[in-house]
This record gives C-alpha cells, sequence and structure tokens, in this order.
C-alpha cells in the first residue's frame, strides 16, 4: 500500500508548521519542513560565499549537505546543519528571502526533489511547504493550502522576531512578504497555488487551535 501523506502549503505566516507539527504528533507520523530545507541551503550557500547567479553550485551543494530536524515538545523544530544548530538563523528574514530566491532555480529544485521524497516512510508523513501537494506529493491522501493576509502575516512575524529580541519595521516586513508571495506565485517552476483537490482554510482569523480542529475534523471525514 502507499504510505499517506497529509500536505500542508500555503505563503509563509500562514500556521503551516504549527498545524504540521500537531497533526504529526497527533498522527504519530513522521515530519518534514520542505521550507527549512531551503531555508539551509540558503545559509549553506551564504556560508560558502555563493550567489545566486552560481546556480549550478549551490544545486550540487544541495547534494552534499546534511540536514536534520526534530519537533520537540513544545512543537518547536530544531535544525541542524552538518551537525550544527541553524535554528536561529533559519528564521532570520535574510534567510527566507535568499530561500525564496534559490527555490526559483530549476536545477536547485530538481535536486531537492528527491530529498524530499525520501522522507515518505511509514505510517506516513505530514509536510508543509508551497509545493507539497501540487509537485512532490501530488498522489497525497488530503492536501491543505493556508492563507493570511499580508498584514496579519507580518503582525504574526514581528512578533516572532521580537521575542527574539529582534526589532523590525511593520512596513518593511509587510512589503517583503507581499513582494515574496509574487516571487513565489508566479515563478516558472512550481509556483505557488493550492491544488486542484485541495482544501483551503483561511487562518487570518484563526488562532492555532481552531486551525487545528478545522483540518482534524476534515481529516476523521477522510477516515484518518
Amino acid at each position: 500500500m502507499t504510505i499517506p501523506v497529509i500536505t500542508i502549503d500555503g505563503p509563509g505566516g500562514v500556521g503551516k508548521g504549527t498545524l504540521a507539527h500537531q497533526l504529526a504528533t497527533h498522527l504519530t507520523w513522521h515530519y518534514l519542513d520542505s521550507g527549512a530545507l531551503y531555508r539551509v541551503l540558503a545559509i549553506a550557500a551564504k556560508n560558502a560565499g555563493l550567489l545566486l547567479e552560481q546556480e549550478e553550485r549551490i544545486a550540487q551543494l544541495a547534494l552534499e549537505i546534511h540536514i536534520a530536524f526534530e519537533i520537540d515538545a513544545e512543537h518547536n523544530v530544531l535544525v541542524t546543519l552538518d551537525q550544527v544548530n541553524v535554528t536561529h538563523e533559519l528564521r532570520l528574514e535574510e534567510t527566507a528571502t535568499f530561500a525564496s530566491k534559490i527555490s526559483a532555480l530549476p536545477a536547485v529544485r530538481a535536486n531537492l526533489l528527491q530529498r524530499q521524497k525520501d522522507f515518505r516512510t511509514a505510517p506516513g508523513l505530514v509536510t508543509d511547504g508551497r509545493d507539497m501537494g501540487t509537485v512532490v506529493f501530488p498522489d497525497a491522501k488530503v492536501k491543505f493550502f493556508l492563507t493570511a493576509s499580508p498584514e496579519e502575516r507580518a503582525k504574526r512575524r514581528a512578533n516572532q522576531l521580537m521575542q527574539q529580541g529582534i526589532n523590525v519595521n511593520l512596513t518593511n516586513l509587510i512589503a517583503e512578504i507581499t513582494e515574496r508571495d509574487n516571487r513565489d506565485a508566479n515563478r516558472v517552476i512550481s509556483p505557488l497555488k493550492p491544488a486542484h483537490d485541495g482544501v483551503v482554510i483561511d487562518t487570518t482569523h484563526l488562532d492555532q487551535k481552531a486551525v487545528f480542529d478545522k483540518a482534524l475534523e476534515y481529516l476523521r471525514q477522510k477516515g484518518l
């Protein structure tokens, strides 16, 4: 039998990661943060002094680096790059921006595709990203697409950063999020969009529990 997969796609700041952690824990399935793969690669490329124009070298780097992550009791993802903890650097806005840019490179996406598919192991996989349901796991049993307004997502991101002692300009953050959305939605390779058979959840006015409850109810309808 095919190992079941639940995909959760959408732009940054909509709650994909939190929902994925909750569902993976609830189902006792494996978890893949596909966005983390691109962000870790962005960190590795930056550490290696590579520029965006060096597509082939970045793509080769994607095959060489060792990436590992785990979920702690508070649903936080701990990420390591070649056994070095990069969890904090992973969430920096400059990392997210560079990751979005390299994710548009065909050679990079091709080399990371199989690495993502390899996470599909029994008893099942919950994965979040931007093209999990449309490209990486088109046969997923359930495909969620989360969305929220850029303003609300910017507020959430600003709160996260302030908790880390990082001050941000909300207006600039909204502009960066909007620009990234446009780039992700309009790229030629794997554009950000809901799967044709996906379930869209707008999280703008929902807290984490409400989003989880909505998703869980749908899973129950599917017999999971």
